[in-house]
């Protein structure tokens, strides 16, 4: 991360933030979220795919938690939400052993996961061939375009 020395250097418009742009940047000129609806309107979306997704590399809730940056209550009660979603649980506690206990994706909850990756893959092949479409748009000068039908016309 480059680091900023002088004032003069932090008032360059170069260095301000970018933009706060809601959804993943695709590209330039396209930003997208999506979010899959649960059984009783809750949803599904990124954060709580990465959340399942830590949970299954790490067997852990706390260690997902910390991974996510959030805390460990927050982590149970997005889980607590996730359960709730559908008629099968996504996340199950594991009886603890020598090592303690631990958190487990059930088959539902690794379906989920997969049924959120393909659909953003889909959505990204889409998104990818608008993309183009946009620049194309956005890099047209209609202005001209504009004043030379008005010439036709005259």
């Amino acid at each position: 991360m480059n680091q900023i020395s002088s004032s003069a250097e932090k008032s360059s418009p170069e260095l301000t933030e970018p933009e706060k742009i809601p959804g993943g940047a695709y590209s330039e000129w396209i930003h997208a979220r999506f979010w899959i609806k649960g059984k009783n309107a809750s949803f599904v979306g990124i954060g709580r795919v990465q959340l399942l997704e830590h949970i299954q590399r790490y067997g852990s809730m706390n260690r997902a938690a910390k991974e996510m940056g959030m805390s460990y209550k927050k982590a149970w009660k997005l889980v607590d939400e996730l359960n709730e979603i559908y008629e099968q649980p996504l996340v199950v506690k594991a009886q603890g052993g020598k090592s303690g206990g631990g958190s487990l994706l059930t088959p539902k909850g690794l379906a989920l996961i997969a049924l959120f990756r393909e659909m953003e893959q889909e959505m990204r092949a889409f998104l990818d061939q608008a993309s183009i479409k946009v620049q194309a748009f956005n890099e047209q000068d209609l202005g001209s375009k504009v004043a030379e039908n008005r010439a036709e016309k005259d």
